[in-house]
């Protein structure tokens, strides 16, 4: 076979997904004169927050652009054990591990939680659970069983048949339609069948329970010794990385057992301290958390109005559901054409296989530009 011809899979491939409008676009954002943005996951509108930037850029100053190096090596700074300490006790855990991204922070607790010795794991999941669980589950190698959405009696039956250990992994408010999942309910079943729980709260965090301490704490499940929670810098305190909370022996091990702890480069010390200072701000203003919901509540309320088909939203995602994939491509590019970015999803990225608008409510967004915003979604979409 002639060099050329390697990879000529990959253009039969593009094409396909050319022809069935699932081609996947690089559209840098520009930082100045930017649109309205429901597309990001900036909840409290802190990424730009002149303190939050101001701790990045001191952060930088003083530490160096880069963390040089893994966590276990030259990679953790002041910055990363204050963060830490910070993060556990806002969340009601009792410790907390930083890591890279939220993707690597899911990895590590999937992976490392499933290596029990004495006897296989088990692994149940929600059929709704963002990629990063769905990939921990794979490379952990585990036996799992992928369970229907938000279904805690399905969970049961898995469980009831399984007698080691067992890891119910689900997220706590879903990245795609913005619904909840029910905790209180998964963690009785998984405590009257001897299984741990793990939330992946990165769209909790900074939106629901006091104050915004998230997901679990406002379950009542904070701190308990069989919950563990994975948390994204990245969304409502603006930064970038992710997080582990569990118990002390729980974060012990996964120093020790978790590959994408001890051979990744540790999070950089402009995003570890840019986090702490958004989290600070989350501390001293939690009416951010009531304002970014309320915001989500209306954008809901008046697209349906219209005869819009949207989930109803749990935290600050909205789902306007479109009738086809190139239909949700052409809504988003004739938005960004007005000045409004809105997030596209579409097949494979949705499990259910249906194309939406994906809206991302803010804490800062005035009422104007809901207003401005909601008039150029209905007149796009023809409502």
């Amino acid at each position: 076979m002639a060099e050329a011809a390697v990879f000529d899979w990959l253009d039969e491939q593009y094409e396909r997904r050319l022809a069935a409008g699932l081609v996947r676009t690089l559209r840098p954002r520009r930082a100045e004169g930017a649109p309205t943005d429901l597309a990001g996951n900036d909840y409290l509108g802190l990424a730009r927050h002149p303190e939050v930037t101001a701790a990045a850029a001191e952060a930088a100053r003083r530490w160096g652009a880069g963390s040089t190096g893994s966590r276990l090596v030259t990679g953790s700074t002041e910055l990363h054990a204050r963060l830490e300490r910070e993060l556990a006790e806002f969340c009601g855990f009792e410790a907390a591990l930083v890591f890279s991204s939220g993707y690597t922070a899911n990895l590590a607790a999937v992976t490392a939680l499933s290596a029990a010795p004495d006897g296989e794991t088990l692994l149940v999941s929600d059929e709704g659970n963002h990629a990063s669980l769905i990939d921990g589950c794979r490379l952990s190698r585990a036996a799992r069983a992928v369970v229907p959405h938000a279904d805690p009696e399905a969970v049961r039956k898995e469980l009831a048949g399984h007698s080691g250990h067992a890891l119910v992994i689900t997220d706590s408010v879903f990245s795609v339609d913005g619904d909840a999942a029910p905790l209180p309910r998964l963690a009785e079943v998984c405590r009257a069948e001897g299984a741990a729980l793990l939330v992946d709260d990165a769209h909790g965090l900074g939106l629901l329970g006091e104050g915004g301490r998230g997901a679990p704490h406002a379950a009542g499940l904070a701190g308990a010794g069989d919950v563990v929670a994975t948390v994204t810098l990245s969304k409502s305190l603006g930064s970038q990385g992710g997080a582990v909370l569990g118990p002390a022996r729980v974060i012990r091990h996964l120093v020790s057992n978790a590959r994408t702890f001890i051979f990744d480069t540790g999070l950089a010390p402009a995003a570890a301290g840019a986090a702490l200072a958004a989290l600070g701000l989350l501390r001293a203003q939690p009416w951010r958390a009531e304002r970014a919901r309320e915001v989500a509540r209306e954008l809901h309320r008046r697209l349906t109005a219209a005869g819009l088909t949207a989930a109803r939203p749990d935290a600050a995602v909205v789902s306007v559901r479109a009738p086809s994939p190139e239909a949700a491509v052409r809504w988003a590019a004739d938005c960004r054409a007005a000045g409004l970015a809105v997030g596209c999803f579409r097949p494979p990225s949705v499990p259910d296989g249906i194309s939406r608008l994906r809206l991302t409510a803010r804490a800062d967004l005035t009422d104007a530009q809901v207003d401005s915003a909601v008039a150029t979604i209905l007149r796009t979409a023809g409502a």
